[in-house]
């Protein structure tokens, strides 16, 4: 079945970026987390402050953080204020990059909506919905040439976000806007089936 998505423009985002608005859980999501990153806990020194925004975030945005304790260690070590302040994108894999447990384990898709919160339009968010509509538009209309797996090599994806902005001529919304629209179109063409199994 042929899945029928209209192209990028700029009644396709006024129309979802109006829906955003009137969604009040996420909107109540966005307001309290603004207040943590920008009001209580601005720096990334106390562990007390990495762990609270660690956890709020993965509560709200159901990130699968297991241990939020050494995902705040992790972050603390990195000492990442002054380069947030700098907008390095590198940050992005090495927020990821988590050593817990005797295992290795890459959080990628909550290490950029940790730095996003801290700089919306420099970070752009990546989670499955993003990835799958970047992928659509990418073979339908070919605004650039990239696999599954650069998505995940986040300089290269902010790279393709900056790139399908330019293509579709989008430039005139922040790149916060762009990743909204991206979301909500992509949670409303590809949802998440999910299964209930009878253990019986």
């Amino acid at each position: 079945m042929n899945l029928i998505i209209s192209k990028p423009s700029i009644e396709q985002i006024t129309f979802y970026l109006e829906q955003w608005e009137s969604l009040e859980k996420y909107q109540d999501h966005e307001k309290s987390l603004h207040r943590l990153f920008h009001q209580y806990c601005l720096k990334n020194v106390d562990l007390e402050d990495i762990h609270l925004k660690v956890s709020v975030l993965n509560d709200l945005y159901s990130t699968n953080i297991f241990d939020t304790l050494s995902v705040a260690k992790h972050i603390q070590a990195l000492k990442i204020d002054d380069r947030l302040k700098l907008r390095d994108l590198s940050l992005v894999d090495e927020i990821a990059t988590v050593s817990t447990n005797n295992r290795v384990i890459r959080n990628y898709s909550f290490a950029t909506k940790y730095c996003s919160h801290h700089y919306s339009d420099t970070y752009p968010i990546f989670d499955n919905y993003v990835s799958k509509i970047l992928l659509h538009f990418s073979k339908t209309d070919k605004f650039d040439k990239f696999s599954k797996d650069d998505l995940r090599n986040y300089e290269r994806f902010v790279e393709i976000i900056y790139k399908f902005r330019e293509f579709y001529q989008l430039e005139n919304y922040s790149i916060r806007q762009i990743d909204i629209y991206l979301w909500l179109l992509g949670k409303e063409k590809f949802p998440n089936n999910y299964i209930r199994k009878n253990k019986n």
